[in-house]
């Protein structure tokens, strides 16, 4: 299928331009361009959040899903956003993607160009408990995607992310991130909603998840995956797509970076991560995890 054009007449305008040009004129942000590797930050006053940055990259994303809510802001470039059930979406500078925990997505560069962006990852119980706050209610239903072309709303991300990165109080930043998202929280774009998904066929796989979650270090051959759910392996395969997005095996590389990312951030050992997690060797989990986060075990520790 085609690539959609998201509101062309919302594509890149000055003042967007500007700001990432005075971004890049920055000390940090001309050490950036020098190395297009993404730049992390993360507090442990503020563990509920985890932000990067990307300058001119050209790194490439599988398609994967996050235990985190995550707003993403296209700077510079376009971007080939995949995950909606009709075919890609082409983004352009100035846009930001609303991505609710375990949706299947990815966002790279058009092919043959590098793009520049930033990613907020949010803790979803602190945002849930956020959002109930301010409305009063819990959620009824499963979030959408949304993908909202609107200037103000990008400068504005763009200035949040900003003091993350600043050396600004903790309290400062969470007050502002507060505000971010409760205000986009009213801002609409294109929606691309939950797949309908038969509740039989989500019971039907149930075991087959639990024992992939309960041994996530431990090849689970597609054989068992078919005893547990009383399927052939084709039926178990084609559930999985329908329930999850990902093939069985793709669902649990995918856990075991979401895994990684977490020990990471704890301060475990590459070579142990990578025995502990099931990958055969450390080789192994380095191309896996770039491959996923876009980004070297490495790099996302520092």
């Amino acid at each position: 299928m085609g690539r959609r054009n998201l509101v062309p007449s919302l594509r890149p305008e000055v003042s967007i331009r500007r700001e990432h040009q005075m971004y890049l004129h920055s000390p940090s942000g001309q050490a950036q361009r020098n190395n297009p590797a993404p730049v992390f930050w993360r507090d442990p006053a503020l563990p509920f959040v985890e932000s990067r940055r990307a300058c001119h990259s050209r790194a490439c994303y599988r398609p994967h899903h996050h235990p985190t809510f995550s707003i993403g802001a296209v700077d510079c470039g376009t971007s080939v956003f995949t995950g909606a059930a009709d075919g890609p979406i082409a983004l352009h500078a100035g846009t930001l993607v609303f991505v609710p925990a375990t949706r299947v997505h990815a966002c790279n560069p058009t092919p043959g160009t590098a793009w520049s962006y930033q990613m907020l990852h949010l803790d979803t119980a602190w945002l849930a408990a956020i959002r109930q706050e301010y409305t009063g209610t819990a959620p009824t239903k499963a979030e959408s995607i949304r993908i909202v072309a609107n200037r103000a709303s990008h400068l504005r991300f763009c200035r949040l992310n900003a003091l993350l990165f600043s050396n600004a109080p903790p309290h400062d930043k969470e007050a502002a991130l507060i505000e971010f998202i409760g205000d986009c929280d009213a801002e609409q774009g294109l929606r691309i909603e939950t797949p309908s998904i038969p509740s039989h066929l989500a019971e039907q796989i149930r075991p087959a998840l639990d024992c992939l979650l309960a041994t996530p270090s431990t090849h689970i051959a597609l054989d068992e995956l078919a005893y547990l759910t009383g399927m052939s392996r084709y039926q178990v395969i084609r559930a999985f797509r329908t329930v999850t997005g990902m093939t069985p095996h793709a669902w649990q590389m995918n856990q075991r970076v979401n895994l990684a990312r977490e020990r990471i951030r704890g301060g475990d050992g590459f070579s142990d991560l990578a025995y502990h997690l099931g990958f055969s060797d450390q080789a192994h989990f380095q191309r896996v995890f770039k491959a996923h986060v876009g980004t070297t075990p490495g790099r996302f520790r520092s």
